[in-house]
């Protein structure tokens, strides 16, 4: 029997099932996913003591919250989405104002950024971020050689954003050197996209405020749509995706006029 060996995969999709039909069996699911029953009852169990699924005799049942693994729970992507996140770190002047959305890329770059001692040990202007993710301005104040700025507005709990009109109020009165864009979805035709309408808007405001838009994406993301555009392919100066990401998609955006780094 063969299914999805990481956790929060398996838990995404578990996430999905109970949204579509609002209940699922220890059987179905461990059907569905080709995983054993043990396995998909010990994944029950800790999305009940998530509070993101109720417990059942045999089962889960859906409770009343937005069917969206949160955050801390999806690290999927390990090695490439490491490598774009070092890549792209590594492309940040030392003191830029760099915007940063929410997302577990741009987190893993936020990482990264911390991590390069030439910033640590840089004298003169700090490398200042501009962010409306709560996880990684958190991550980002403990380090004195770095200035965080934090945008207002309503947290989403599913990636720690905060939308709506005071976030945008406030990017009114910033501009940014570059921004790190995080996605759902890429492609010459759809350029770049997210699921959340709310969250599509502070985020478009940020590509308007940015000098350089820069998007790191896993290449599934050249392969997906999603509901809401951010900006379009002609806004976007850099992608950083990994090896595995489609010939045929990357060269159409390469002929829309973005630079492509793979790594």
């Amino acid at each position: 029997m063969t299914g999805p060996t990481d956790r929060p995969q398996r838990w995404n999709r578990l996430l999905e099932l109970l949204a579509d039909s609002g209940r699922l069996s220890v059987e179905e699911a461990a059907e569905r996913l080709g995983v054993s029953p043990a396995t998909v009852r010990r994944d029950f169990t800790a999305l009940a003591e998530q509070q993101l699924a109720t417990r059942t005799h045999g089962g889960v049942v859906a409770t009343s919250i937005a069917y969206e693994l949160p955050a801390r729970y999806r690290q999927g992507g390990g090695e490439a989405k490491q490598r774009i996140a070092e890549h792209a770190a590594g492309l940040i002047e030392p003191s830029a104002v760099v915007g940063m959305n929410g997302g577990t890329t741009t987190t893993a770059v936020a990482r990264a950024l911390a991590g390069r001692t030439d910033l640590a040990n840089a004298s003169g202007d700090q490398l200042t971020i501009v962010t409306n993710a709560l996880n990684i301005a958190g991550e980002m104040v403990l380090r004195p050689h770095m200035r965080t700025i934090v945008l207002g507005g309503v947290a989403r709990r599913e990636s720690y954003e905060l939308h709506g009109p005071l976030a945008e109020r406030a990017l009114a009165e910033l501009r940014l050197d570059a921004l790190i864009l995080g996605v759902n979805a890429i492609s010459a035709e759809g350029g770049a996209q997210c699921r959340h309408i709310d969250e599509a808007g502070v985020t478009t405001e940020m590509v308007r405020r940015s000098g350089q838009v820069m998007v790191v994406a896993t290449a599934d993301k050249l392969e997906r749509s999603a509901l809401a555009r951010i900006c379009g392919i002609e806004q976007v100066d850099v992608l950083v995706t990994d090896t595995d990401a489609n010939p045929d998609a990357v060269a159409l955006i390469r002929a829309a006029g973005v630079r492509v780094d793979i790594v």
